[in-house]
């Protein structure tokens, strides 16, 4: 069957199609898949003022995740419907679809819960003292390792997505990603930051640098420990709840 380069598997494990069985047969046009929703936020539009505008957060999740959320479902009903009907080019050219999709799905959902308003206690580094430890080993200091992933984050072309991965070695390495690309494979995403221009452009205009140097004051280091020291899985979990 068709290759999403691991993605598919992300959305099957969270969504997982209903499969019809006849005997021994599989009928794949009784075949459905899954409808995803919006997961709520954790927090108000406004509370991570006045770092990220609650204008920029309600348009951000409301509208451009919605959006992700909303195509999503219709190509995946589509491919189904390929499926089902042996139409080997239909699934080839749905391949983009869910790949793009699917992957604005997976990283919004990973963001929203890597934030937190800021003074809160989730937001300060004393709430990640495994992972603080590790970066410390690792890049000298939790300083110079925010200066080094601001620089990633900076030096996107176009749209994109900077993320901290822990690999299945357990060693830590800062990645970036193309337009919606998720972070496959064994890395878990301990932290992303999205770098589209629709995350800070109503506030931040042209000012990238200064949206990168704030949102270290909004960043979620509870979750951020939880996915450090949690299985590959369970830096999911917020996806499997918005099914």
């Amino acid at each position: 069957m068709v290759n999403f380069g691991n993605i598919w598997q992300y959305l099957a494990v969270q969504a997982p199609l209903q499969s019809a069985l006849s005997g021994d047969q599989f009928n794949a046009s009784k075949m459905a898949v899954s409808t995803y929703t919006l997961p709520q936020l954790p927090y108000a539009y406004n509370a991570l003022e006045p770092y990220i505008s609650a204008q920029i957060m309600e348009l951000h999740h409301s509208k451009h995740h919605q959006t992700y959320i909303t195509n999503l479902n219709k190509a995946l009903q589509s491919h189904v419907a390929a499926i089902a009907s042996n139409d080997i080019a239909a699934q080839i050219a749905l391949q983009p679809i869910i790949k793009f999709n699917g992957g604005g799905h997976i990283n919004h959902a990973l963001f929203w819960q890597n934030l937190a308003p800021a003074g809160s206690d989730d937001a300060s580094p004393t709430a990640a003292h495994s992972l603080v430890s590790h970066i410390q080993s690792d890049w000298g200091s939790l300083e110079l390792f925010q200066k080094d992933f601001s620089a990633a984050l900076l030096g996107i072309q176009g749209s994109g997505w900077g993320w901290l991965v822990r690999e299945e070695s357990g060693k830590l390495r800062i990645v970036t990603t193309k337009d919606q690309d998720p972070i496959v494979g064994g890395d878990v995403p301990i932290l992303g930051v999205d770098m589209w221009e629709h995350a800070y452009y109503l506030q931040y205009l042209n000012g990238k640098a200064a949206y990168v140097e704030n949102i270290w004051k909004v960043i979620n280091w509870k979750i951020a420990e939880r996915r450090f020291l949690g299985a590959h899985d369970d830096a999911f979990g917020t996806l499997k709840a918005a099914v």
